[in-house]
């Protein structure tokens, strides 16, 4: 299946990004100017079941076939967030990056603890409106003019893309979390970045991925999104792998 990219730039160089669950390619709204200011073509995609890409079926190699269909193959540099990490760290094999990030990986769909039903995502998009209210309401009180106006231009995209987002993604992956799609090794040089505490990559996963020859890094205090929500401390985590 081809899927619905976004380009920006002119750069000889390609980065590709693949955005998580509920998500789209807007997601990465601020690292795009970093990444064409440093002289990259960047290609964002929507994963098949979101934004503006066709509807399933969607089973875990289903999204990694896509991004092979889809992307150049052998781009500088690949990076995925969650449900974009798993995909990405199945297609790398024949999507042949230089080098490849995954942020927050769900290669363990049960999270960390085993604990996690992707099912319960569903429950997002039937509370989609309040959950954008909530968002709008919780935003911090000093945030005004610039501030103010760029945090409801990222409560708008999240929300349409939300809305937009195919939820029987959530319940087909329902069946597979409990299916440990970590890589065995490194086939590129790679790169997983956690918060610290991760909901997905345990301290102890942490240690064997090492083992298994990634690097790992990890932002204290971070949620999940960190590329969203603590955006410089995700840059400063990426220093050399851009």
């Amino acid at each position: 299946m081809r899927l619905h990219t976004q380009e920006w730039g002119t750069g000889e160089r390609v980065a590709v990004l693949v955005h998580g669950i509920m998500s789209d390619h807007r997601t990465w709204h601020e690292l795009v100017p970093v990444l064409t200011g440093r002289g990259y073509r960047v290609l964002a995609v929507d994963l098949r079941g979101h934004g503006a890409s066709p509807r399933g079926p969607y089973e875990p190699r289903h999204f990694a076939e896509d991004l092979v269909e889809t992307l150049p193959p052998a781009p500088e540099v690949a990076l995925g967030h969650s449900l974009g990490a798993l995909a990405l760290a199945l297609a790398v094999p024949e999507l042949g990056p230089a080098r490849a990030v995954y942020s927050e990986p769900a290669w363990q769909l049960a999270g960390a603890n085993g604990s996690l039903d992707p099912a319960l995502f569903t429950l997002f998009k039937r509370s989609s409106r309040a959950l954008a209210a909530l968002s709008r309401s919780s935003r911090p009180a000093r945030s005004t003019g610039a501030d103010a106006g760029r945090l409801d231009a990222r409560a708008v995209a999240e929300q349409e893309a939300l809305e937009r987002w195919d939820e029987n993604t959530a319940l087909a992956l329902s069946s597979h979390r409990h299916v440990d799609h970590t890589p065995e090794k490194a086939v590129v040089p790679s790169l997983v970045q956690t918060s610290d505490p991760s909901m997905l990559v345990s301290a102890g996963m942490r240690a064997e991925l090492a083992r298994r020859g990634f690097e790992v890094r990890t932002v204290p205090d971070a949620p999940h999104a960190i590329h969203r929500d603590r955006f410089g401390a995700f840059v400063e985590s990426l220093s050399g792998w851009l």
